[in-house]
């Protein structure tokens, strides 16, 4: 029955906050601007048509970048408006708990940028129609890719209930997303292995959203880059329970 209520109660905070992404015409621009971004580094940017190569590893290659700022432009309304509008009382006295609100608020945001990433089919059937590509890389590279913009939200909501400012959400979150994609980014791993210990090396790369996305890409679907998201997901909801809980204090 406990179990039953908690999935009622993520259900209902699910459905209020799809409701309002798509209530409002913002959720279509962020669409919009998402689909035009990942077509243009894509087909220009990286010279789809001129590399000769019946593969989506330019398409995926920009989702980290474009989620550095996206992602967490989505996510800064979900606490920083409750704060600011001061509704952020009324929903902590609802007869639920702080996590199931966080978990329902996060999976409205999960689902709506699921389903951005997934209007972006067109891009398989390019690759489909001008040659036979390997299907597994492009099945993996979709769930890495969903899983590292689930990394980027829980980071956005944990900034998000920081402040009632959504401007200075979006900056702590860029800042943060930018320093997990710069620890695995291989200018930078390369230039620590210059002066910095190999052990301190590998630890700062394995923090990295890069290092753990790059995998998938590549076809390879291993539990511990799916563990790594999953643990970086669970930290950052887990911290942003601890903050809600120090504001209602």
């Amino acid at each position: 029955m406990k179990s039953e209520a908690i999935l009622t109660h993520v259900s209902a905070i699910f459905k209020r906050e799809i409701k309002a992404y798509f209530g409002s015409p913002v959720a279509y621009v962020f669409i919009a601007v998402f689909l035009l971004l990942m077509g243009f580094f894509t087909f220009h940017i990286s010279h789809f048509f001129e590399m000769g190569q019946a593969d989506l590893r330019a398409f995926f290659e920009w989702h980290p970048w474009l989620y550095l700022f996206l992602v967490p432009a989505a996510a800064m309304r979900l606490w920083a408006e409750e704060l600011r509008m001061g509704t952020i009382e009324l929903v902590l006295t609802f007869p639920i708990t702080t996590g199931e609100v966080i978990i329902g608020k996060f999976l409205a945001a999960w689902a709506f940028i699921g389903i951005a990433l997934a209007l972006t089919f067109p891009m398989v059937l390019t690759v489909t129609y001008l040659g036979d590509p390997d299907p597994g890389p492009i099945v993996t590279g979709y769930i890495g890719s969903f899983l590292m913009a689930g990394a980027f939200l829980g980071v956005g909501s944990m900034t998000s209930a920081v402040t009632r400012s959504q401007v200075i959400s979006f900056i702590l979150a860029v800042l943060i997303c930018l320093f997990f994609i710069l620890a695995g980014f291989p200018p930078v791993t390369a230039m620590m292995a210059d002066w910095a210990p190999r052990w301190l090396t590998a630890v700062v790369s394995g923090l990295g959203f890069l290092s753990h996305f790059v995998s998938m890409q590549r076809g390879v679907l291993d539990l511990r880059d799916i563990l790594y998201f999953g643990s970086v997901i669970c930290f950052t909801l887990f911290a942003n329970g601890i903050i809600l809980q120090y504001k209602r204090a």
